[in-house]
């Protein structure tokens, strides 16, 4: 198959991990005999030092000629004042619109390797396996409208938090149907007793669990569920939320499950998918060759799952994270007192070393 993709390194360690998930890449698709095109663009912080754009016309249309698109990470400090629309993280919300990614989906995974990496008990963050399904087009991040207005002193400041039931349900569709293929359990998550936008989003969410009979829906407030996140995580399945719950509550997951530099996301729903870990551009390590690559190239494995239907790549590529994990190895966000850290590069060959070794056993044994 040809695999065609657009990469975004981005900013800060955004070039460090994405360099090893398509290393990581290219070892599946030489073991499996796929073609790779790949073009690289730039996107965010990179972009504006470039062209004053956080998203140029050219890495749009490359991304929109692509079959998927690998993201590294987007933020810089060096930016923080410049206004909104300049800002690295306007070009994110510029691309997730352009492509049409309204389901971002976030598993968190607790990997028996790392139980002990959890500042939860072992007994409690083991067996975790939750997805999260966030709504990705709407909600406050993209209400209008939105402002600051006013006098230094008496300032006032606008967002808008808007949903449609459209773009409710079609999400609410996304989630069941990744619980059909998993426990067939979705949690809403909401905060109905205080918000409108909330109000109707489990007003429609419950009319789409009509159609999955199959399916045991529930519904909780945001707070509570944060709150049950950490005691009862392994309890969860999927979790289907708006935006700003979505954001919050995956980074959180992140954390119960061990580092957010684990967690991997894919951005579906439009004609192009965008797939980039969690963890976001961390410039206070950038440079150092410390941070985790295992967030990127988990991400290369949904990409494969979800937009070329590559099962087997993909879970080559989750089986190949997991030995290496197995195997003691770990970055620094993930060692314990007197272990020694492994840099990003060597992660990331360890990953394309047992990529290698998981293939050319099921060679052996077709």
């Amino acid at each position: 198959m040809l695999l065609k993709l657009t990469i975004l390194p981005g900013d800060g360690i955004g070039p460090e991990v994405t360099e090893q998930a398509v290393l990581v890449l290219q070892a599946v698709a030489e073991a499996f005999g796929h073609h790779l095109e790949l073009e690289q663009k730039t996107i965010g912080g990179a972009a504006l030092a470039a062209s004053n754009d956080p998203l140029p016309a050219d890495t749009i249309k490359a991304c929109l000629t692509s079959s998927a698109v690998l993201l590294g990470a987007v933020g810089s400090p060096a930016f923080d004042h410049y206004p909104n629309h300049l800002r690295p993280e306007a070009g994110l919300l510029r691309l997730r619109r352009e492509l049409g990614a309204y389901a971002n989906l976030r598993p968190a995974i607790c990997f028996p390797a790392l139980e002990d990496c959890s500042p939860l008990r072992a007994d409690l963050v083991r067996g975790t396996d939750i997805m999260i399904v966030r709504e990705l087009l709407g909600g406050l991040y993209f209400g209008e409208p939105r402002s600051i207005t006013g006098d230094p002193g008496s300032r006032i400041a606008i967002n808008t938090m808007t949903y449609g039931e459209p773009a409710i349900e079609r999400i609410a569709r996304v989630a069941f149907d990744l619980a059909m293929k998993r426990g067939k359990k979705v949690l809403s998550v909401d905060k109905a007793n205080v918000l409108e936008c909330s109000r109707l989003w489990r007003e429609v969410v419950t009319r789409c669990a009509k159609d999955y009979p199959g399916v045991q829906l529930s519904h909780m407030y945001v707070d509570s569920a944060a709150m049950s996140l950490v005691q009862r995580p392994k309890d969860f399945d999927v979790i289907l939320t708006e935006n700003m719950f979505g954001d919050i509550l995956s980074d959180q997951a992140g954390g119960v499950v061990g580092s957010l530099g684990l967690l991997a996301s894919a951005s579906i729903g439009g004609p192009v998918g965008v797939y980039e870990p969690v963890h976001g551009s961390a410039p206070d390590i950038a440079g150092k060759g410390i941070a985790n690559p295992l967030g990127a190239i988990l991400s290369v494995a949904l990409m494969l799952r979800h937009s070329f239907e590559l099962e087997r790549e993909a879970s080559c590529i989750e089986n190949a994270v997991s030995a290496v994990l197995n195997e003691g190895s770990r970055t620094a966000d993930l060692i314990r007192v007197g272990e020694t850290p492994k840099s990003t590069s060597a992660m990331g060959s360890q990953v394309v070393g047992a990529v290698k070794e998981l293939a050319a056993a099921k060679r052996r044994s077709a």
